[in-house]
């Protein structure tokens, strides 16, 4: 798909670059306040700049993943902060 993740890199402490399929690129800022319930692992920065890609989709070792149709969209707006 054209939001198919093909390039991910922990650019800041809770911030990362994103690159799609079609060529759209941006910035997913990862709020501390996000980080709640099956997200609060994400407290750590650490774990978010371990960041990783599976088939198109954002994963961490732990198992958490991003829907990156979501990223897509949010992206294609400007810039995207996942917060409460």
């Amino acid at each position: 798909m054209y939001w198919d993740v093909v390039g991910i890199r922990s650019i800041a402490p809770r911030e990362l670059a994103v690159q799609f399929e079609d060529g759209l690129s941006g910035v997913v800022c990862i709020d501390i306040s996000f980080c709640t319930g099956v997200f609060e692992p994400l407290r750590n920065d650490r774990l978010v700049g371990a960041v990783q890609l599976n088939n198109g989709v954002v994963v961490w070792p732990n198992g958490l993943d991003l829907a990156p149709d979501t990223m897509y969209r949010e992206i294609k707006r400007g810039r995207y902060c996942l917060s409460e």
